[in-house]
């Protein structure tokens, strides 16, 4: 059995207002980011008020990280200058790599109840990446594979591993 680590520290996600007035709390990003190296920056945004969301992240440039955006529920629309469009829907990944620059638009939509939940993840890219071509890539919800947890907890999730 693997050895229990300890916490090292534990992190209060703080409020922020990103884009055009999204609220949203930032789990970590900037300050702390030396000591989560490659990652950047972490942000959960969650809400039931439109309010909080529908302005969104109007066309900006990124360069030298990838922008990883799973939604949990609701829509967004995205729109890039490598020309691709579309909505990312509940349970959709948006991969994002800026490589040496791209610019593109995020604008949340919610669900049919007003509801808007994800998160995004910001990864440095390595040195030797960064100036490399942008590109970018949606996975849908179809493409991801689940993993069905058994309804006794001691039991293992996958055959040939030990449960948990």
């Amino acid at each position: 059995m693997p050895a229990i680590r300890k916490i090292r520290k534990v992190l209060k996600s703080k409020p922020t207002l990103e884009g055009a007035g999204v609220h949203l709390k930032r789990a970590f990003g900037f300050g702390e980011a030396p000591q989560f190296d490659p990652f950047l920056l972490l942000d959960d945004f969650r809400s039931d008020n439109p309010a909080h969301y529908l302005k969104g992240f109007p066309w900006h440039p990124h360069r030298g990280i990838e922008t990883i955006t799973y939604v949990l529920t609701g829509d967004v629309e995205h729109g890039d200058s490598l020309g691709n469009k579309g909505v990312i829907g509940s349970g959709d990944i948006q991969w994002m790599t800026a490589g040496s620059g791209i610019i593109h638009q995020e604008m949340p939509k919610g669900d049919t109840q007003g509801k808007m939940y994800g998160f995004q993840l910001w990864a440095n890219l390595p040195a030797r990446d960064k100036m490399m071509a942008p590109r970018y890539r949606d996975v849908t919800s179809r493409q991801i594979p689940e993993v069905k947890l058994p309804a006794n907890p001691s039991a293992s999730p996958l055959p040939g591993m030990a449960p948990l």
